[in-house]
């Protein structure tokens, strides 16, 4: 069977990697791909949120299985526009259609739907630029840190977590009135704080009610270590997550999972692909902090190297309804990933570097996020490589991945070495 995964980042090559362990994959295609992916397939120049051009593609190359990787073509509809066309009624699809992207593509739309369906998450309001003054009365309601999340696709940056009641006001009218965020800001969703430790979940659903479980995972969001500084898409990630136990995981399968999944059925919101679940563990139980409609990144590349079932027999039984026959097998082990940004992220970057030192390790395994192939490996974004390694806890598995930072460079390399530092 021939393959597509769509994206650039480390999320696919990560999913590229897993893919082309199976001996189900008879020829890969990543689209556009990285300088890691040219490695296991084909990368190939294709807009991804182009059905025409996709589809076009897919038709020529036989490909039997297209993997979606991030959200933007998933939100415009691209599973849709695929499906469109009669002679790909057979392609399988992985990512949900569009009107059951939106549980990422708009935060008022996720917090309807969990108050619809009895699911655990903080209180809230959405406001818009009409509604500036009674956002900023409501924030007076709340005790700090107030919350502030913009409605639509912000990169992962659309959320800030302020502790002064002025600059909150202030942020909600730059978020408003002066589109700090673009077009996801012309609503802004305003939280009570949670207090607890976050983790993610994640499951393939197969949309007709049924699901596989997947590994759990913790990422680090913050630039600086102890968490401080500013969002990032991810500087690391730990999996399994110490602190889920069997209690905590049955809680959170019976309040949220599972009811998730039904209430996607009873929504008729068509849903095949991989759901984020990102909890925060409250001492009154798990919440939903968000949904994504996709896998996560970094955890992508602490979760999927855990899976030791063929992923290609994951991907059709989603797609055939019988993914909850299938039993998961999970690599005991601890998974750690250290992600290398490029010196100024989140802020400003320079691209273009040369990437010295890169190697087959023995025993870390290195995904690549931002970077290309041009003679030489260089950087071409702001997350370039996630450093992933086992070991028999995340102590072990992290000093494995640092050894093999010391080893690669590039100018204005960076990278936290507390990861794992709360567990």
């Amino acid at each position: 069977m021939n393959v597509l995964v769509l994206g650039s980042g480390g999320r696919e090559h990560a999913l590229s990697h897993k893919i082309s362990q199976s001996n189900r994959c008879e020829k890969l295609f990543i689209a556009p791909g990285n300088a890691g992916t040219a490695s296991l397939g084909e990368n190939v120049n294709l807009n991804i949120e182009d059905a025409i051009e996709v589809g076009a593609f897919v038709k020529a190359n036989a490909i039997g299985i297209v993997v979606i990787g991030p959200e933007a073509p998933l939100v415009s509809g691209l599973h849709d526009g695929l499906k469109a066309d009669p002679s790909l009624s057979d392609l399988v699809v992985v990512g949900p259609r569009q009107a059951a992207a939106e549980l990422e593509g708009s935060k008022d739309f996720a917090k309807k739907f969990m108050i619809r369906h009895n699911i655990p998450t903080a209180a809230y309001e959405t406001f818009t630029k009409d509604t500036l003054e009674q956002g900023q009365a409501f924030l007076e309601t709340l005790d700090p840190p107030y919350v502030l999340k913009a409605d639509g696709l912000a990169a992962g940056k659309g959320v800030l977590i302020i502790e002064d009641l002025q600059e909150a006001k202030d942020e909600l009218k730059n978020m408003l009135i002066d589109a700090k965020f673009g077009d996801a800001s012309t609503r802004v969703v305003i939280e009570e704080f949670l207090s607890g430790i976050e983790f993610s979940i994640f499951a393939l659903a197969d949309g007709h009610g049924g699901y596989a479980l997947l590994p759990e995972a913790k990422d680090y969001k913050r630039i600086g270590e102890g968490d401080t500084g500013l969002n990032t898409g991810g500087m690391g990630a730990i999996s399994p997550v110490p602190f889920f136990d069997d209690a905590l995981r049955n809680r959170t399968i019976q309040e949220i999972i599972e009811p998730t999944i039904k209430g996607l059925v009873k929504d008729n919101l068509p849903y095949q692909g991989f759901v984020f679940f990102g909890l925060i563990n409250t001492d009154r139980g798990p919440k939903v902090i968000e949904y994504n409609v996709r896998m996560g990144d970094p955890e992508t590349e602490v979760v999927i190297p855990r899976i030791q079932t063929d992923i290609i027999d994951l991907f059709i039984a989603m797609d055939n309804g019988t993914i909850d026959q299938i039993k998961v097998d999970v690599n005991p082990q601890t998974a750690a990933t250290v992600m290398a940004v490029s010196g100024g992220y989140p802020g400003s970057y320079e691209k273009g570097k040369v990437i010295d030192g890169l190697r087959d390790f023995e025993q870390t395994t290195v995904y690549h996020a931002g970077t290309k192939l041009q003679d030489k490996v260089i950087t071409s974004g702001g997350r370039v490589m996630a450093f992933t390694s086992f070991g028999v806890d995340k102590e072990d598995a992290l000093s494995k991945s640092y050894a093999a930072l010391k080893e690669v460079s590039f100018e204005g390399m960076n990278y936290r070495k507390d990861i794992g530092f709360d567990l």
